[in-house]
């Protein structure tokens, strides 16, 4: 492929069900559908499949993508692979990671509205650096609160955010009474959905600033599609083919980037057989793997739209680690609807074992992952090695690789030093965190 899609995929026309709808809690309507873009609107709900990559965001794209894609067969040799892996890598653009594909397109409709200012949340910081450098690109302000203990970690995330223009704050803040009530909580310092009610609450504060998300909403996946887009015709151009997909999943944007366009593409008979899809999430939180499906909130506040999504509570104490990006108590809505009917597989992978995995990618194929990549590449390395009986390959496997690990040295510095064991999340506590959920019936879509 020699230039990037035209148009991103939305997977909703393939699905054959419609997606639950929100829930509204009594507290309030809260902020986001009453500052969202029309457009970023139709994108989540319509049934329509093909959208045009506005030209100002296009332009964009063409400075990193198409991103490389290649056959990793020093990592196979390294893990003893029995298939071929192909490798998706989307660190080559400013913010290290896939999310500059949606933060892009965000910011865009966001300005077209009249908006002057997006504020947001971070984990790991790859959003908050790309939605920094999205908004200097559409003339936007920007203000971003990052998770405490990410931010002490990654010191030069928080400065690659400054460099672009925004305001940075580390959550807990005292800029809310969000933060102020957590400030001394030393699990909520690790807590991507106080950082996301943080950033809820303060853009209540002023009409023309925007609460902007970058991973769970089914208009970020749809942005993302562009990874899986690309894969399909350079795997094409390779006369290469894949039945497994992977990628890492936080709320789910970059693995339903990489894999929802093969979901689509083999429902429109346009690949020889469907793809085994696998997210890989972190064994500290278990969305997928251990949580429930059941209608809970996407932040801290209690305010906003209640999604049903697979979730371990939003207030449960996640425990640290060095996934920060994956470290969100739910699955995107979308995910979570296609694992309830099993369209899709989930692997939960141990700090340890990812980091582990990310040392050996970049000794063997000289890119280093981010941390969070690493729990894909140790999932698709456990594919294609064969120790995943039901997630058997025969063809080959494809990872997403989503962004690089440069500004996550800390944790490669922890592995090196013999990182501390791995923090499962505790069964008594998940239960705990969900007992009140509300759980989602099949009558309403599940």
């Amino acid at each position: 492929m020699t230039e990037a899609p035209r148009a991103w995929r939305s997977v909703l026309p393939h699905l054959g069900y419609d997606l639950p709808v929100d829930l509204t809690p009594e507290q309030g309507a809260g902020p986001v559908t009453a500052t969202l873009p029309l457009e970023l609107i139709r994108q989540s709900v319509s049934q329509r499949e093909f959208w045009p990559v506005p030209e100002p965001v296009a332009e964009r794209y063409r400075a990193f993508r198409p991103a490389p894609l290649w056959r990793a067969r020093r990592f196979e040799a390294e893990i003893q692979a029995a298939v071929p892996i192909y490798v998706k890598y989307e660190g080559g653009n400013i913010s290290g990671s896939h999310k500059f594909n949606t933060a892009l397109a965000q910011a865009y409709y966001y300005h077209r509205a009249g908006f002057r200012e997006l504020v947001t949340g971070t984990g790991a910081g790859q959003w908050g650096s790309a939605l920094a450098a999205a908004c200097a690109a559409f003339g936007l302000a920007c203000t971003v609160f990052m998770v405490g203990g990410s931010l002490r970690d990654k010191p030069y995330r928080g400065s690659l955010i400054r460099l672009y223009g925004a305001d940075l704050h580390t959550s807990p803040s005292q800029l809310t009474a969000l933060g102020r009530d957590a400030t001394g909580n030393h699990q909520q310092g690790n807590s991507l959905a106080l950082a996301i009610g943080e950033a809820v609450e303060y853009a209540r504060t002023d009409p023309k600033r925007a609460f902007c998300i970058g991973s769970g909403e089914t208009y970020s996946i749809l942005h993302q599609s562009v990874i899986g887009l690309e894969a399909i015709d350079q795997l094409a151009a390779l006369g290469a083919e894949v039945d497994t997909v992977v990628g890492c999943v936080g709320a789910g944007s970059n693995f339903g980037g990489v894999a929802l366009p093969f979901f689509a593409a083999a429902r429109a008979g346009e690949l020889p057989r469907p793809a085994t899809l696998v997210a890989a999430e972190s064994s500290t939180t278990p969305k997928l793997t251990r949580g429930v499906y059941a209608y809970d909130h996407t932040d801290s506040t209690g305010t906003g739209p209640m999604e049903a999504m697979y979730t371990i509570g939003s207030r449960y104490a996640i425990p640290p680690s060095h996934a920060a990006g994956l470290r969100f108590h739910g699955a995107a809505k979308l995910i979570s609807a296609m694992r309830h009917r099993d369209q899709i597989s989930a692997l939960a992978i141990g700090q340890r074992e990812a980091l582990s995995a990310g040392r050996v990618f970049a000794t063997s194929e000289l890119v280093l992952p981010a941390p969070e990549s690493g729990h894909a590449l140790a999932a698709a390395a456990r594919v294609a090695a064969g120790q995943e009986p039901d997630l058997a390959s025969r063809h080959g496997v494809l990872v997403c690789v989503s962004g690089h690990g440069l500004l996550d040295l800390a944790a490669y510095d922890k592995l090196l030093a013999g990182l501390p064991e791995d923090q499962p999340a505790d069964p008594e506590a998940l239960r705990e965190a969900t007992a009140t959920l509300r759980p989602v019936h099949p009558i309403e879509g599940a």
